[in-house]
């Protein structure tokens, strides 16, 4: 592990309605416009406009079903992640964020292991699931790597939505991506050994 890995490693907390404006600019750092083009995550090649904004942000922290993770350096917002109560024992995880200049470093792989655990502790799931649009392979590549693998399942990309951007062609979609976690991922690593 390199000394610019070690220092980066952050501390967690759960968001407050106080850091809803970081939040914001946070994610739409990572995902939209010129500033994104500093990180590999951007998706200002496929979608044009916001990514949230602070309506959605709050609404996130207000439920009682959700929570943002907010990973900080010092006192600088860094990355975060919503972690979303879903049935059947699984968590959904979105809004997930890396400060730009801060990616390939091995953040985001930290803020996914606290996200993980957060879910099995705290919300009792056995499951984490997420969803990609399709033509971000190299994302998809990265979680694989996590350990998440395609369940065969996608969902439409919803164009008629403001608030995930404009799409600059007409073949995007999501493919949802799953991994067992806490005592489940526990549980199929034993199976596995016999």
């Amino acid at each position: 592990m390199s000394a610019a890995t070690r220092s980066l490693r952050p501390r967690f907390r759960v968001a407050g309605l106080d850091d809803v404006e970081d939040l914001v600019a946070l994610v739409e750092s990572a995902y939209r416009g010129e500033a994104s083009r500093a990180g590999w995550t951007t998706e200002a090649d496929l979608l044009e406009g916001q990514r949230t904004d602070a309506a959605e942000v709050t609404a996130i922290i207000g439920s009682a079903r959700s929570r943002i993770l907010i990973a900080e350096q010092a006192t600088e917002l860094v990355g975060c992640c919503q972690l979303q109560a879903r049935p059947a024992r699984t968590a959904y995880l979105g809004l997930f964020a890396v400060r730009p200049v801060l990616q390939g470093l091995g953040l985001g792989r930290a803020i996914v292991a606290e996200a993980e655990r957060m879910a099995s502790e705290d919300l009792g799931a056995e499951r984490m699931e997420m969803t990609v649009i399709r033509q971000r392979t190299d994302i998809i590549a990265w979680y694989a790597r996590l350990g998440y693998e395609p369940t065969g399942e996608t969902r439409p990309f919803p164009y008629d939505d403001p608030l995930v951007g404009r799409a600059t062609r007409p073949d995007l979609a999501f493919v949802v991506l799953s991994r067992a976690i806490g005592v489940a991922a526990a549980s199929s690593a034993e199976i596995e050994k016999m």
